[in-house]
Order: structure tokens, then C-alpha cells, then sequence
């Protein structure tokens, strides 16, 4: 048995598969967790770095969810919790299903709060273990036809910033927030964005290097990092530019159809 265990949300696809990845391969044995049948096909993956792997498919967006993942590490010290769990939604809000943006919301927020005070009251008790959230530079960006996720980001972000202060004394906890931009995953198939020239855009960033970006800041104990260069301008502008200007702008990328005007 390894002397570390990791737990990595979201597992299955994307940025946190490649976390999971880069965590095998740091030696910490995984507890991993998706909500589709995935989980499993990639936890075998994971096993092959010799770490022990344990799978669970939850939803993530309910109590219930959250408490099965946490039974699933019966009882074992955390040491690292990569909360990257996250869910989108396209479209306009009027045009949306309450039950699909509520999903959003107890995905990205309401199951990740709970599993963060769940996680971080042993870590502070001890005094020692790493976090690393999944925020996005959408936080920053009034998200037309796309404003329940946009909005559950910008929540994420001001509270891992709100959360980091309110621990600081406990010198050996750390909280990262990786804030990537557009990122080659199914995230845009799921969230009905493929016709958006978000979606359709060629320029997204490979999943392994946003997660390549998220490890080291980490593993640095750093309170933030924004995932590629082109991201951190961007992010920059948008503290700098009037709302309603962003706004606009994100409409051009996330507006259905717009795909095909570029």
C-alpha cells in the first residue's frame, strides 16, 4: 500500500482523467468517481503506473452521492482531493429545464461545498493536505447562453478564495484553483454547445496540459493558476472590461448557431 491516497472527482474523461493519471504516476493509490460507467474502464487504466485504484459511479450532484465516494475510502487518511467534478449547460436560461440547470448547480456547487467540508475538516485537524479545485476563467465572464455554468464558476472561484483565507493558519493545508479556459473535451457534446463556435473551435486546450498545469501549482502550494497563455490574457481583460461588454463577447462564442458564422 502506498503511504498516499488520492481522491479524483470527475475521473472518468477529460481533465480528470489525466489528473488521475499524473497522480498514479506520483505513486498515491486512487479512489475515483464519475457518474457514468466510464469510471471503471478508466480506473484500470490508472492501475498500470502499480498504485491500488478503486472505482465508484456516483452522482455527484446529490448528498447521497457525495457519501458514497467518502464510504468508498473506508475510513482511509486523504491526503490530496482533486474536486473536479463539473457539469454545463448551453442554451438560453428561458429555454432550460429547471431540472437541468439545477443539476449544474448541485454539480459544480452544492456537492462540491459538501465534499470540501467533508474533506478539508480532517485535513485541518491534522494539519496537512492538498486541494486542488476546478474553477475556469468562465468565472471571470457574464456567460450568455451559458449563464448557470459561467455563474456556478465565478462561485467556485470567490469561494476557494474566501475558504483559503479562512484556513490560513493551518500552514499545512493548501487550496489550488485551476482555472482553465475552452478545454478538448466532452464537456461541449454534453452540454448541447457543439453548433456554438465555442464548441466547434479548434483551438481548445488539451486536456493533459490543463491537468499538467493544475499538478504542478499543486504540488507548489500555489493559490491559483490559469491554464495557458492565451487563458491568462483573457482572464486579465476580464477584470478590466465592462460586464456588459463580456457579456456580448461570450455571446458570439456560446449563442446556438453561432458555429456557423465564424
Amino acid at each position: 500500500m502506498a503511504n498516499k491516497f488520492a481522491i479524483i472527482t470527475g475521473a472518468s474523461t477529460g481533465i480528470g482523467f489525466e489528473l488521475a493519471s499524473i497522480a498514479a504516476e506520483n505513486g498515491y493509490d486512487l479512489l475515483v468517481v464519475a457518474d457514468e460507467p466510464l469510471i471503471d474502464a478508466a480506473a484500470e487504466d490508472f492501475k498500470r503506473h502499480g498504485v491500488q485504484v478503486t472505482s465508484v459511479e456516483a452522482d455527484l450532484a446529490t448528498l447521497q452521492g457525495v457519501d458514497q465516494l467518502l464510504s468508498a475510502t473506508n475510513g482511509r487518511q486523504i491526503d490530496l482531493l482533486c474536486a473536479n467534478a463539473g457539469r454545463g449547460l448551453g442554451h438560453g436560461f428561458l429555454d432550460q429545464e429547471v431540472a437541468d440547470w439545477r443539476r449544474v448547480i448541485d454539480t459544480n456547487i452544492t456537492g462540491t461545498l459538501y465534499l470540501l467540508q467533508k474533506v478539508l475538516k480532517d485535513m485541518v485537524a491534522r494539519d496537512a493536505g492538498k486541494i486542488l479545485i476546478t474553477g475556469s476563467i468562465a468565472g471571470f465572464i457574464p456567460g450568455s447562453f451559458q449563464a448557470v455554468y459561467n455563474g456556478s464558476k465565478a462561485f467556485v472561484d470567490s469561494f476557494a478564495d474566501a475558504i483559503r483565507n479562512e484556513i490560513k493558519d493551518s500552514k499545512g493545508v493548501t487550496i489550488t484553483t485551476l482555472m482553465p479556459g475552452p478545454v478538448e473535451t466532452e464537456f461541449f457534446d454534453r452540454a448541447d454547445m457543439l453548433d456554438t463556435s465555442v464548441g466547434a473551435s479548434e483551438t481548445k486546450s488539451d486536456p493533459a496540459d490543463v491537468a499538467r498545469d493544475g499538478w504542478d501549482a499543486l504540488m507548489k502550494g500555489e493559490a491559483h493558476i490559469v491554464s495557458g497563455w492565451k487563458n491568462k490574457v483573457q482572464a486579465a481583460l476580464a477584470h478590466v472590461t465592462p460586464a456588459a461588454v463580456l457579456a456580448e463577447q461570450h455571446r458570439k462564442m456560446a449563442e446556438p448557431g453561432s458555429a456557423s458564422e465564424d
